[in-house]
């Protein structure tokens, strides 16, 4: 993997290099093509996330996630990407480490999402597999984690094949298309094996 720094702006990440696709931090530009997927894939990814404010797919809800997005980065709180295809920069989805923790804990939690018509083809586990280093070597973290309600076995699938270890059920872990859902927890050490 490659990590290519960004040294202008210190509210933007490096763009993180994986097998067929990149990563990198959202910008005001995406705007289109990010509704237009979204809002394509509605259906597709409503029973797996929070529910949807009414006005999230509007370009003014868009730059209101891209200042809070610049904010968590410059405090070292979240981290957000979207994933392209390499060959010809098509948006695919989006990965977010968020809930970083310093000190004694070292950690943050993984989230990501695909369009629908890209799910299933590896690009996930493409940008997962790219993020793990990342997390490990650019932001010096000891555990990276993920949940999943335990009916999602495609997303079950990207974490074992990425190498995380299912740790157990946590009940009522998040809310997800507003009900308190219970969660798969995987984790992945900076110790552990990378597959």
């Amino acid at each position: 993997m490659a990590f290519l720094r960004s040294m202008s702006k210190p509210d933007v990440t490096p763009m993180i290099l994986g097998r067929g696709v990149y990563l990198r931090n959202p910008q005001p530009g995406d705007y289109g093509t990010w509704s237009d997927l979204r809002g394509a894939s509605r259906s597709f990814l409503t029973p797996w996330e929070p529910t949807w404010p009414s006005d999230d797919l509007t370009r003014t809800a868009f730059r209101r996630r891209l200042r809070r997005y610049q904010r968590e980065i410059r405090e070292d709180q979240a981290y957000p990407f979207f994933i392209f295809r390499e060959e010809d920069d098509a948006l695919l989805g989006g990965c977010t480490l968020s809930g970083v923790q310093r000190g004694v804990q070292q950690s943050c939690t993984l989230g990501y999402w695909a369009g629908e018509c890209h799910a299933g083809r590896g690009y996930v586990t493409a940008a997962v597999r790219a993020l793990v280093p990342y997390v490990f070597e650019e932001l010096r973290l000891h555990r990276l984690q993920a949940a999943c309600l335990p009916e999602n076995e495609r997303s079950r699938a990207v974490l074992r094949k990425c190498g995380f270890t299912e740790e157990g059920i946590a009940r009522g872990y998040l809310r997800i298309n507003g009900a308190w859902r219970d969660h798969v927890v995987y984790a992945i050490l900076r110790d552990d094996p990378r597959l």
